[in-house]
């Protein structure tokens, strides 16, 4: 069955004789376009109607902009609408100010006389109707029978197409601004866009234009930057830069090829392959082998705005509150989409779920989450992360919630090559602190040797202790230094080696391993040239995950 558009849906009401209607929306000008549109087209509603629309500061002002005396006070202007004698509709801006809620006090011989309406309104021989705009609108219990609410969406990607190509054409002759533009970058400039009103998307257009003096695919950030500011002011999420990209982190090839092969899959072109949008990822394994650098890097990667949901800003003291804090965390990121949404430790806030310890209130907000991840429309990609993923609920892991499992294991040789590339080619950009040093594959190979075993987050370390060594002593930074730092480290895979071979255990039979099969073959390869404890050398007999190269 077809949705029903904004248009189709306010016309219907209009012509039930819905006395009173709600709208919810920050921009007053575009709703009241689309209303007038509505009451002049009689194919639509049948009977035209007149648009008055009332403020506070203004009164009751007609369509030809004369205004009626005497009914800025919200009473005078309700009388005002009972004695019009024309098929008319009546636009009331802000009027939620008088109805309570917020901390405000409402009144009460206002909501009363609104009541008194409702049959007068229906009973009348004119088409009567009203209509209420402001961004928010809570209905006291009083009215809760007597208005309905008309969901008013942001604008579509045809507007907001429309308003670019507006902004192009007034500045076809300014000479200072160049766009560059092709049908590909348009699709995903506006598609960037997506979730802006049109103020916001002009706005940031308009940017671009003044800072870089064109329009091309880089305006893209530009556009980030103005969803920067709903996230900011919204207070649940934070907006995370995406700084690192894929060359960033070593090693994880499988994940990296399954994240390229997803790119641009929000596009129409991957519509026209009937290609859903992708739901998300879930990243478990070893702490400090590279989850959240990767869940940073997709943001880079696709040109998306990547949102950090902490689960910690979600709960409230309040009964209630809790439960409307995920809901609306789950509407901003849907509302600037398409977009990613990184939930980091996902099992420190949802690992009780199953518990009553908090009156239910972790399984409500869990419930609230599954239904989304599943039901969801809007292109929101998941990526969620877990150190203990064993305490996750069940529900949560199945099939449909998301597209894959990855297991994210200590890296092999190759991928501890890569990240001493990674992190000292970044460092040794200063002849001071490099010296005779060569950053060779060579040298990358030999640090890998010297540490099995080490997380990522241990081998940069190692080169920072170094890089102290050298600073105190003001000189080159020696191969020695490096050296000594990773021989005085004891490794994460000794100090917690029962509880990763019970992740490996686990990752087995349940998720993807995050390295690739080749890389994976000349894992323990080096154990002999340096020898570590029982409990680390058992722990690279077995690497969790399945085998399953992309």
């Amino acid at each position: 069955m077809r949705k029903e558009t904004f248009t189709e849906k306010l016309a219907n009401y209009l012509r039930a004789r819905f006395s009173f209607l709600s709208i919810s929306t920050w921009e007053e000008d575009r709703v009241i376009r689309d209303i007038q549109n509505i009451c002049s087209n009689a194919q639509l509603i049948k009977t035209v109607r007149k648009v008055y629309t009332w403020t506070v500061t203004e009164g009751l002002t007609d369509e030809d902009h004369l205004t009626i005396n005497n009914t800025t006070q919200p009473l005078r202007a309700l009388e005002q609408i009972e004695r019009v004698e024309e098929p008319s509709v009546f636009i009331l801006k802000d009027f939620h100010i008088y109805l309570g809620g917020e901390n405000r006090q409402p009144d009460y011989t206002i909501i009363r006389r609104i009541r008194d309406l409702v049959s007068v309104i229906e009973n009348s021989p004119f088409h009567k109707n009203v209509i209420f705009i402001s961004p928010s609108f809570p209905i006291p219990m009083e009215l809760q029978k007597d208005i309905m609410i008309v969901d008013y969406g942001l604008p579509t990607y045809i507007e907001i197409k429309k308003v670019l190509h507006q902004m192009i054409q007034m500045n076809k002759g300014n000479d200072r601004i160049t766009v560059d533009l092709d049908q590909a970058d348009e699709e995903k400039l506006v598609k960037a866009a997506l979730g802006l009103t049109m103020q916001e998307a002009e706005n940031a257009f308009a940017l671009s234009m003044v800072t870089d003096g064109r329009l091309d695919i880089n305006s893209v950030d530009h556009v980030l930057e103005e969803k920067q500011q709903i996230i900011q002011k919204n207070g649940l999420l934070e907006y995370i830069p995406h700084e690192p990209s894929m060359k960033d982190v070593g090693g994880l090839e499988n994940i990296k090829r399954w994240l390229s092969r997803r790119n641009n899959s929000w596009m129409e072109s991957a519509s026209e392959y009937g290609l859903p949008a992708p739901k998300g990822i879930l990243l478990t394994g070893i702490p400090g082998c590279g989850k959240s650098l990767i869940a940073k890097a997709v943001s880079s990667l696709w040109k998306l705005p990547l949102l950090k949901l902490d689960i910690g800003k979600i709960y409230s003291g309040l009964v209630g509150s809790s439960e409307e804090n995920m809901r609306e965390a789950i509407h901003t990121a849907e509302a600037i989409s398409p977009s990613i949404l990184w939930i980091d430790e996902l099992e420190k806030g949802l690992g009780g779920a199953n518990g009553s310890g908090d009156s239910g209130t972790s399984s409500r907000i869990f419930g609230t989450l599954l239904t989304w991840m599943q039901e969801k429309t809007n292109p929101v990609f998941v990526v969620a992360t877990a150190n203990n993923i064993q305490s996750l609920p069940p529900e949560l892991l199945r099939k449909g919630r998301f597209d894959e499992i990855f297991f994210v294991d200590l890296p092999t040789k190759r991928e501890r090559e890569a990240i001493f590339k990674i992190h000292l080619t970044k460092r040794l950009t200063s002849e001071k602190v490099s010296g005779d040093l060569t950053a060779d594959d060579a040298l990358f190979s030999h640090f890998s040797s010297l540490s099995e075993g080490f997380i990522g987050a241990e081998i940069e370390q190692a080169i920072i202790s170094g890089l102290f060594e050298a600073y105190a002593e003001q000189r080159h930074l020696r191969v020695a230094d490096i050296e000594k730092a990773i021989e005085q480290t004891v490794p994460l895979s000794i100090t917690q080696a029962e509880q990763i071979r019970s992740l490996r255990e686990w990752a087995n039979v349940r998720a993807v391993a995050a390295t690739p099969k080749d890389d994976r073959a000349d894992y323990g390869s080096d154990a002999e040239e340096k020898q570590l404890p029982s409990p680390s050398n058992d722990i690279h007999t077995s690497r969790g995950g399945r085998t399953l190269d992309f």
